[in-house]
């Protein structure tokens, strides 16, 4: 997500924050409109989920989310009531990760309600930190899926790890995996993938996603003929990188997703505190 929009959404986030006895709070209905929901039916059942989360974690939902009553009157002067909620950032949080993943302002709340103190350049980085962790997950499922593919066309786990290690030869520019791994000072019992930055991973998963489609529409059999395949769709996402003045092989590493994911865990157990719980209801 670049700087310009995440600025952009910062700021609609930050003008609907409230703040009582020292806590910050949102409520729903605001919040739904800028996490890009229209309809409060869908929102309520994504807030409903992070309730569920809420409790399955062993934290009390009473101190971060709070059902309200507000009676509307309507057009033809009726009195209707009107369901929302107070929400605590880690309610908020919770909310973004039971939140529709494709859309954009749900991967940058994950990164808002993260930090406690809304600097754009500490949720700029959380929000990096997602995305790669998203991408290895993604490349993880692709060739989770290509290998399954592959096996049921008569090509076994070793033929699979050639036809990955050849796709890697293509995409590196001639580099076989393991000269990336030295290159980027890889231990030869880690996966390439886990250093990778979020660029590359996503070029990798491009590839494999082509792979796997081609070789389900064209009912491709056998290690010879998936391996070419492979192979020239690794060498059309190079070429083009190559035409924006990217070569992959030229990207510095990445730090280690283990060391990342657990760095996430570790914040994430943060939140809670920092949230502090909703005062007292009048």
């Amino acid at each position: 997500m670049k700087r310009e929009r995440i600025s952009a959404i910062k700021q609609e986030f930050d003008n609907i924050v409230k703040i009582e006895q020292d806590v910050e709070y949102w409520t729903a209905r605001e919040l739904m409109l800028r996490l890009g929901y229209d309809r409060w039916e869908n929102f309520e059942r994504v807030v409903k989920r992070a309730i569920e989360s809420c409790i399955t974690s062993g934290v009390d939902p009473s101190d971060h989310f709070r059902k309200v009553i507000d009676t509307v009157i309507t057009g033809k002067n009726t009195p209707k009531e009107k369901t929302d909620y107070l929400l605590t950032r880690y309610a908020c949080y919770l909310i973004a990760q039971n939140g529709d993943p494709k859309k954009e302002e749900i991967a940058f709340a994950q990164g808002y309600f993260a930090v406690q103190t809304r600097k754009q350049e500490l949720i700029e980085e959380r929000i990096s930190y997602i995305e790669r962790v998203e991408a290895r997950g993604k490349l993880k499922e692709s060739e989770k899926q290509l290998s399954k593919n592959i096996y049921e066309r008569g090509v076994d786990d070793a033929g699979f790890g050639r036809i990955r290690s050849k796709g890697d030869t293509a995409l590196f520019g001639g580099l076989t995996t393991q000269q990336m791994k030295d290159k980027m000072g890889v231990t030869s019992k880690r996966p390439l993938a886990d250093f990778l930055p979020t660029l590359t991973i996503t070029a990798k998963n491009l590839a494999t996603e082509m792979t796997n489609y081609n070789v389900e529409e064209n009912d491709l059999y056998g290690e010879p003929a998936i391996a070419g395949e492979h192979i020239q769709n690794n060498k059309t996402i190079r070429k083009m990188l190559g035409e924006r003045g990217i070569k992959p092989e030229e990207l510095p590493p990445s730090e280690d997703i283990k060391k990342l994911e657990r760095k996430i865990k570790t914040e994430d157990k943060k939140i809670i505190a920092k949230s502090g719980k909703l005062p007292k209801a009048k």
